[in-house]
Order: structure tokens, then C-alpha cells, then sequence
């Protein structure tokens, strides 16, 4: 079933984003994971996709995990810099063959060892034309992600809301944000997008606060916010990540309370494949 038609249908309800198994160990841990996360009826499922390509087998044995538990709707992602049509076009008809019908479409980072990135001449230089290649070759439904605090290579958050419509007059019908710590980045998103006239449903993306300096460096790459008082409440737990990650696994829960009773009512969560956590808060919620 199509996501835009299950989001259409449902205007409560959670989804759940997993990164692929590197190991025989790993896949059974994903089982074990979905396992404990199939009761709370997901709206969908969706595995991550590194770019250039990077997790492509990984990321379709992932898929193939999720699609055999047939529990939910599976929705891979797929990343375009540096790929070839023709490669993409031959991923995406495996996809259909077994049964896909949604596509996570990304443009992926470019390379972080310093080399310049250049896109000219490539197959793909933007989430929107691989949103557009996927609308032409089969009948996806097709999200993307968007930037509360705008995009790190936009020139301005005014600029992002452009680049979303662009993205959505290629073919997109749906979005999941960025992660983000503090809800009023979201708010004035939201804001943002109905001034632009931007009406497709727009999931938050939301990760689990359990350590904060791989979170600090998550936040770097990602130009994101960590308000300071979760900073500095959590940093006093440096020596002692139990009581760390319970901290922060209470600032999530107050977080996807505050923006349930702003009348949000689906959450996309990044479970890290980390049943424990997300079960400690879908169990508060």
C-alpha cells in the first residue's frame, strides 16, 4: 500500500526507520528488534540506505528481513549522488518485483575525506531529479526528507522550503524531518511550509537521546541543535551511561509529548536497532 494513502488514512500512529545488518548476527538482531516493535502496529517500516551505494546489498537484505515479516507496509531508502541511472533503474525494479510500492528518495552526503564534490555531468545532483527518475519509472510512491533547521548547504531556511517544492513537484508525497532536539525548529518549519503552500504530510523524524556526544556529532554534520540544557544536564552523566541515556530517554519522551499535544500525531523514529529504548518510550506514550 502506497504511504501517502496509509498517512491519508491514519492521522495517529508511529513508523519506525532501522540501518541495514552487516553480519548474519546483525540480521537476527533486526528480526529480534522488529519483533519487539510489530505490537505497537507501525504505519510503516523503512531501512536506510548509505550513499554512493555504500549499503546496497546490506540495505536490500534488510528489506527482504522486514518484507518476509510481513507486518508492515516496507519502504527502503534509496541515495543518488554518484550513481548511474541505469543501476538505479535496475534497484528499483528488484524493489517492485518484490512487491515495493515507496522509496525514500535522498540526494546522500558527499564524500567527508576532503575531496571536492562535483556534480556536474552526474547522472543525479539532487534529491529531485532522483525523485523525478523514480516517478518515471514505476508507479512508487516517493518521500523525502526535509531540514527544520534548514539543510547545512542551503544558503537559508527560505531557500529549503523552495528545494522541498521542487522536490514535490518531481513526484514527492510525503517527508520526514531531520532529526531536531528542540520542537520550535518544527513549528516554524510548518510555518514555513504553509507560506509556501506545502501541504504533504510532513512526519517528524525523531532519535533517541541516549548519548549525547555521538549525538553531539551527529548535530555537527547535520547543523542541529542541541538545546543547552540537555547538554549540560546530560554531560553530567559522562562517567555513567546508564544513568546518561535514562536522561536522555526522558528529555525524548517530553519531546514527542509536547509536539502529541500540538495536535502532532504520527512520529517517524530513528531506532538506532535498539528495541530497549524505543519500547521504554512508546511504553510512556
Amino acid at each position: 500500500m502506497r504511504i501517502s494513502e496509509i498517512l491519508k488514512a491514519n492521522p495517529q500512529g508511529v513508523s519506525f526507520e532501522f540501518f541495514p545488518p552487516k553480519t548474519e548476527k546483525a540480521q537476527e538482531a533486526l528480526r529480534a528488534t522488529y519483533a519487539v516493535l510489530k505490537k505497537y502496529k507501525p504505519l510503516y517500516v523503512s531501512m536506510t540506505y548509505g550513499a554512493g551505494g555504500t549499503t546496497q546489498n546490506t540495505t536490500r537484505e534488510g528489506v527482504d528481513i522486514l518484507v518476509q515479516a510481513k507486518d508492515a507496509e516496507v519502504m527502503p531508502h534509496l541515495t543518488c549522488i554518484g550513481a548511474k541511472r541505469a543501476g538505479i533503474a535496475a534497484l528499483l525494479q528488484q524493489y517492485h518485483d518484490r512487491g515495493i510500492e515507496n522509496i525514500m528518495a535522498l540526494r546522500g552526503d558527499p564524500p567527508r575525506d576532503g575531496r571536492p564534490c562535483d556534480l556536474s555531468g552526474k547522472d543525479f545532483c539532487y534529491a529531485s531529479d532522483l525523485v523525478a527518475f523514480i516517478r518515471s519509472q514505476n508507479s512508487f510512491c516517493t518521500g523525502i526528507a526535509v531540514y527544520p533547521e534548514g539543510h547545512i548547504e542551503s544558503a537559508s531556511i527560505e531557500q529549503d522550503a523552495e528545494i522541498t517544492r521542487k522536490k514535490i513537484d518531481a513526484g514527492a508525497e510525503f517527508a520526514v524531518t531531520q532529526m531536531f532536539f528542540d520542537n520550535r525548529y518544527y513549528f516554524r518549519m510548518q510555518e514555513r511550509f504553509r507560506a509556501a503552500g506545502i501541504t504533504i504530510p510532513v512526519l517528524p523524524g525523531i532519535l533517541p537521546l541516549t548519548d549525547v556526544a555521538k549525538v553531539k556529532q551527529f548535530a555537527a554534520i547535520a547543523r542541529t541543535t542541541i538545546p543547552r540544557h540537555i547538554e549540560t544536564a546530560m554531560s553530567r552523566f559522562a562517567d555513567s551511561p546508564e544513568d546518561m541515556e535514562k536522561l536522555g530517554i526522558e528529555f525524548t519522551i517530553a519531546q514527542c509529548r509536547e509536539l502529541r499535544e500540538a495536535g502532532i500525531g504520527r512520529l517517524h523514529f530513528f531506532t538506532l536497532n535498539r528495541p530497549s529504548v524505543m519500547e521504554t518510550i512508546l511504553k510512556a506514550l
